[in-house]
C-alpha cells in the first residue's frame, strides 16, 4: 500500500510535468485581446502575418508559415522534403519518432532509421552508418535517403543542446550526401540562449526549422515554420491538406508576438532554476540524477533508490504539492515561467520529505511492516 503523506496545505500544484504547462501572462492575455485579426487560411491576418516576417527574419530564412502546433510543423516539412517509401535519419529517441503517433509514416509514407546516441546528438559517422543500414542490399530494395532530422534542444536526452560545430557537421554531411536537414526546433531558442549562438546562425545550418511558442515562451497555441519561399508555398499546400488552416489566428499570433518579445532572455531563469534542482536532487538520499549538470531547463531522475516505484513516488509528490511525470522510465521534472525559485526550494523539500518517510520506516526499531 502506498504511504499517504500529510497533504501539501497549498491550493497551487507546482506544475513540473512540462512547459507546456507554461499560462499565458497578464500581459500577452491583454496582447491576445487587442490583437488585431482577419482570415488566416487566406492570408488577410495581420497579425500572423507579422509573426511569420519576425520569425523568418529571426531565423534568417526567406519566409515563415503559422501553424496551430509543433507536431504538424515536422508532419508537414517530412512531407515537403520527402517522397512515399523514402528513408528518413533522426536519433532514436527523436519526437518525430517516440511521441507523434508514428505520424510521419501516415502523412509521408516514409521509413525512419534511427540513431541510438546517449545524449541526442549524432555524428557524420554516426549518420553514415545509418545510410549504410539503409543500403544493406543493392537497389532497389532499400529506401532512398533524403532527409536528416535534428532536434534542438533534445527532449528526451534531458534537453541537449546541439553545439554549433555538431550541427555544422552533419549539415556539411548532408550537403555532400545531397540530403536536405530539418530541424525539430521546439525549444531552439532555450538553446540560444544556453549557448549565446544566434538563432539565425542554428538555423543557417538546416534547410527548414520551427519554433514552438507554447512551451518556455508561455504562449497558449502556435507554431512557426520556415524555410525557402519555394519550400514555404509547398508546406502551405500541405497545412491545407492537414486541416491546419485558421481563420482569426492573429488572437494566437499576438501572444507568440509577446512572448518573442518579453519571454526569450527570461529562459535563462529556467535554466537556473533547472540547475539549482539538479543540484540539490543530488544531495538526497536514493535518487539518482540522471542529468546532474542539465544543459537547458529539464532534470531527469530516479527515486528508486528510495525503495519505492516511480508511480508511487510521483503519488507522495503530488500530496506534497508538486507534480512531475515520466519519460522514458525515469522522472523528468522542466522548468518553465510559471516555476519560481521558491517553487524549487518547496519541491527540493518535498522529495526531502519523501526520502526522510523512507528512511524512518527502514530504520531499525521502527514498528512499520
Amino acid at each position: 500500500m502506498p504511504t499517504t503523506l500529510q497533504p501539501s496545505q497549498k491550493r497551487r500544484l507546482i506544475p513540473l510535468v512540462s512547459d507546456t504547462e507554461s499560462q499565458p501572462t497578464a500581459a500577452m492575455r491583454i496582447a491576445i485581446a487587442n490583437a488585431e485579426v482577419g482570415d488566416e487560411q487566406r492570408g488577410e491576418d495581420p497579425t500572423v502575418n507579422r509573426l511569420q516576417d519576425r520569425v523568418a527574419e529571426l531565423l534568417g530564412k526567406e519566409a515563415a508559415l503559422w501553424f496551430p502546433g509543433g507536431t504538424m510543423c515536422n508532419f508537414v516539412a517530412v512531407k515537403v522534403h520527402t517522397r512515399p517509401a523514402d528513408g528518413v535519419i533522426a536519433d532514436w529517441m527523436a519526437h518525430i519518432i517516440r511521441a507523434e503517433s508514428a505520424g510521419v509514416a501516415l502523412s509521408s509514407g516514409v521509413l525512419v532509421e534511427p540513431i541510438v546516441t546517449e545524449r541526442g546528438i549524432f555524428t557524420p559517422v554516426d549518420a553514415q552508418n545509418a545510410l549504410n543500414r539503409l543500403a544493406t542490399v543493392s537497389p532497389p530494395y532499400g529506401p532512398p535517403p533524403r532527409l536528416i532530422c535534428v532536434e534542438q534542444t533534445h527532449n528526451f536526452a534531458g534537453g541537449a543542446v546541439w553545439s554549433l560545430d555538431e550541427l555544422t557537421a552533419i549539415a556539411d554531411f548532408a550537403k555532400e550526401k545531397r540530403l536536405a536537414v530539418h530541424m525539430d526546433g521546439a525549444r531552439l531558442l532555450n538553446a540560444c540562449v544556453a549557448t549565446g549562438v544566434s538563432a539565425t546562425s542554428f538555423a543557417s545550418q538546416v534547410d527548414s526549422v520551427w519554433i514552438d511558442f507554447t512551451k518556455g515562451l508561455g504562449a497558449p497555441i502556435g507554431a512557426v515554420l520556415a524555410g525557402t519561399k519555394g519550400f514555404i508555398a509547398e508546406a502551405r499546400r500541405y497545412k491545407h491538406v492537414f486541416a491546419g488552416a485558421m481563420r482569426q489566428a492573429g488572437i494566437a499570433a499576438a501572444g507568440c508576438l509577446h512572448a518573442l518579445n518579453h519571454h526569450v532572455e527570461r529562459l535563462a531563469e529556467d535554466h537556473l532554476n533547472a540547475s539549482r534542482l539538479a543540484e540539490g536532487l543530488t544531495q538526497i538520499e536514493g535518487i539518482d540524477v540522471m542529468t546532474p549538470n542539465p544543459e537547458t531547463n529539464m532534470v531527469y531522475f530516479d527515486p528508486s533508490g528510495l525503495g519505492i516505484s516511480q508511480d508511487v513516488f510521483l503519488q507522495d509528490l503530488e500530496g506534497l504539492g508538486v507534480r512531475m511525470g515520466k519519460v522514458r522510465g525515469a522522472i523528468r521534472a522542466v522548468t518553465h515561467l510559471d516555476v519560481t525559485s521558491s517553487d524549487i526550494e518547496a519541491t527540493l523539500n518535498a522529495v526531502k520529505a519523501i526520502s526522510a518517510k523512507r528512511e524512518a520506516r527502514r530504520s531499525p526499531g521502527s514498528c512499520a511492516h
